[in-house]
């Protein structure tokens, strides 16, 4: 289950006051609930990336090159998209037997060679893009959304969302949808005999966010934002409920919550908690990296498990390779760890986790260090027009709109006692002098060592939007795209 934009402080059991999720509540109670729980971007596509490769996005192409340290993903004018060389979970799941599917947000390419069906799902229903922009405009097309192969429809057309009342009912259809795919595994069929893989990625908390009819005012907050983590909570206990209740899969389902990346927090009303983080979305501080993480599986799994352990969402690859008694291919370098043994046994290890934004390693944590090499928040260009992903914390030469070297002498935090990032510790230290070169030389060998993929993020052009995509024929919704005229992508952030 990967959310979208939802922070580390919107469930309950990270500390949201209010405790309105209480099935992703539940879930942790009969679970083990990762306090230290990272993403591998701050940005949704190369995050998606990553999960499904086990590699970071310097890795498997997922960035750009056409600026320096900045995020980049797949809007409807990209080329590129998840390349063939990259090993996709659901392609080693579906060698050894399991049946596969994709509900909901996709965002590793629109063009027909990236959809899912080519890379390891046997089915898929959801759309290649999230459902922002270009916000039913007619000079554009709007998204396509796909079952399987063939596009069915359009976002404002036959799947519409009312941007102004931020009004759908398409997390009730993704739910639904699950539910199906779920009931034909529990039959008694040749096909519960298969092992499965469900991707489940609603995007209801990604701006604009929106909710279904039957939720509008169910939030405290009564925003748009929290009245879709309420409905998007409500999926949760839907689906985990129908599998504690079946017997044929109740022993054997497996079950992983998360989010792509931290939330937004541009919107002044309408915005997610990375609290006690600092920042958000877009950023390599803690709140745009550090995610809800709760592992669920009750015949397997201790209840009211809590694991400090540095994790990553590249580890669940290893992991469900693990779980599967299958190791990593050997032909290329991996960034992921089987967490097997910390949900069975509560063991820990050490490891490092790499803060990437684009093509810099912005920062590294190792233990309960972190040191800052370099930092940014957005342009200042960006700022003056009232975007800002660290709204109300801005200090010079840290959380500033100018990037920032800080290669000489890192900015080091300790995030246990510091989750906030408020406390600097300062280089004439004794603690700073004794923890900065084992941290300085993970950075050093990390760079000095890493064979970058090649970018796929670079290449725009508005010939490839969704104009014509594949199945628009049968229902009659083919547009004529404009002549072909490749640009280099622009990424203000």
């Amino acid at each position: 289950m990967l959310m979208d934009d939802m922070g580390f402080g919107d469930i309950g059991v990270n500390g949201d006051i209010n405790k309105e999720t209480v099935n992703i509540d539940r879930m942790a109670e009969q679970g083990m609930l990762f306090t230290n729980f990272y993403t591998a971007s701050p940005l949704c596509s190369p995050s998606r990336a990553s999960l499904l490769t086990g590699r970071l996005p310097i890795r498997n192409g997922f960035y750009t090159t056409n600026a320096n340290g900045r995020n980049s993903y797949t809007p409807q004018e990209i080329v590129g998209g998840i390349s063939d060389w990259e090993i996709l979970l659901p392609e080693i799941l579906a060698e050894h037997g399991y049946f596969n599917k994709i509900i909901g947000k996709w965002h590793l390419g629109h063009q027909s060679q990236y959809l899912p069906l080519k890379h390891g799902f046997h089915e898929y229903f959801g759309s290649p893009n999230c459902h922002f922009g270009p916000y039913d405009d007619k000079n554009t097309p709007n998204i396509a959304f796909f079952k399987d192969s063939s596009m069915i429809g359009r976002y404002f057309e036959e799947f519409q969302i009312d941007k102004t009342k931020h009004i759908s009912n398409l997390t009730q259809i993704y739910i639904e949808e699950a539910l199906q795919f779920l009931r034909r595994f529990a039959n008694d069929s040749n096909e519960n005999k298969k092992p499965f893989f469900l991707y489940w990625n609603p995007d209801a908390t990604h701006a604009p966010s929106y909710r279904s009819p039957n939720f509008v005012g169910k939030s405290i907050k009564q925003s748009a934002y929290g009245d879709a983590v309420i409905e998007l909570d409500y999926g949760v206990g839907k689906i985990l409920d129908f599998i504690k209740s079946t017997p044929n899969l109740a022993e054997d389902t497996f079950v992983f919550f998360t989010s792509d990346n931290g939330a937004a927090l541009v919107s002044k009303t309408d915005a997610g908690s990375n609290s006690p983080f600092l920042c958000g979305k877009q950023t390599t501080f803690e709140g745009g990296f550090r995610e809800p993480g709760i592992a669920w599986w009750p015949s397997h799994i201790p209840p009211k498990s809590v694991t400090h352990q540095p994790s990553t969402v590249m580890d669940l690859f290893a992991t469900i390779l693990d779980f599967n008694n299958l190791t990593l291919p050997k032909d290329r370098n991996y960034d992921s760890i089987s967490l097997r043994s910390v949900m069975f046994d509560g063991k820990t290890f050490e490891r490092p986790i790499f803060y990437y934004r684009g093509n810099v390693l912005m920062a590294v944590r190792q233990g309960p260090y972190k040191a800052h090499f370099f930092t940014w928040t957005n342009s200042w260009q960006q700022f003056h027009t009232g975007i800002d992903f660290c709204p109300g914390v801005n200090t010079s030469d840290f959380t500033s709109h100018e990037f920032t070297n800080h290669t000489l002498n890192p900015k080091l935090f300790h995030v246990l006692r510091d989750p906030g990032e408020k406390y600097e510790i300062k280089p004439h230290t004794q603690e700073y002098k004794t923890v900065i070169s084992n941290l300085k030389h993970l950075y050093l060998n990390h760079t000095e060592t890493l064979k970058p993929g090649k970018p796929v993020l670079n290449w725009c052009d508005r010939s490839v939007m969704h104009w014509s995509p594949p199945g628009c024929e049968q229902i009659n919704k083919c547009l004529t795209p404009p002549p072909s005229k490749k640009y280099l992508c622009v990424w203000p952030h």
